[in-house]
């Protein structure tokens, strides 16, 4: 049997709250599981997290995959300073107002050049015209007499 460490969503509609869990990775995603490990709060600003890393230690020992979110959410908890001092840089970058690029002054040599340079005028497009209809087989017939 497969076992994962993964996020069980619980809470209302557009206000979502996770229960980490350990669960066969053949059951749905808000079915069936072994153990709640933990719980996560994605709206919940700073450590927004509580896991029992004990137990995640346990069932990594015995072969359970964590998903990416959980990793780093174990990532975070083990570490919060680096967690904080990241979340801090992302916050100062999201407030710095991106500066806007300048364009690339005109140098004024390459506009007045003294000597002409011989420019040869750009071969216009070749007009394709459509061919005449070859002409018409004459009749075996006379033309009509006028009498």
């Amino acid at each position: 049997m497969a076992v994962a460490i993964r996020l069980r969503r619980e809470g209302a509609l557009n206000r979502p709250y996770f229960k980490v869990v350990v669960a066969d990775t053949r059951s749905p995603r808000d079915g069936k599981f072994i153990e709640i490990v933990g719980t996560y709060d994605p709206k919940k600003a700073g450590q927004n997290s509580t896991l029992k890393l004990d137990r995640i230690e346990h069932w990594i020992g015995k072969g359970a995959q964590p998903s990416d979110t959980v990793r780093s959410l174990i990532k975070k908890t083990k570490n919060p300073e680096a967690a904080a001092k990241k979340a801090a840089a992302v916050a100062a970058k999201k407030a710095a107002p991106a500066p806007k690029p300048e364009p690339a002054p005109i140098e004024a040599e390459s506009v007045t050049s003294s000597a002409p340079a011989a420019i040869e005028p750009a071969a216009a497009p070749a007009e394709t015209t459509p061919e005449p209809p070859p002409p018409a087989e004459p009749s075996e017939a006379p033309p009509p007499s006028e009498s």
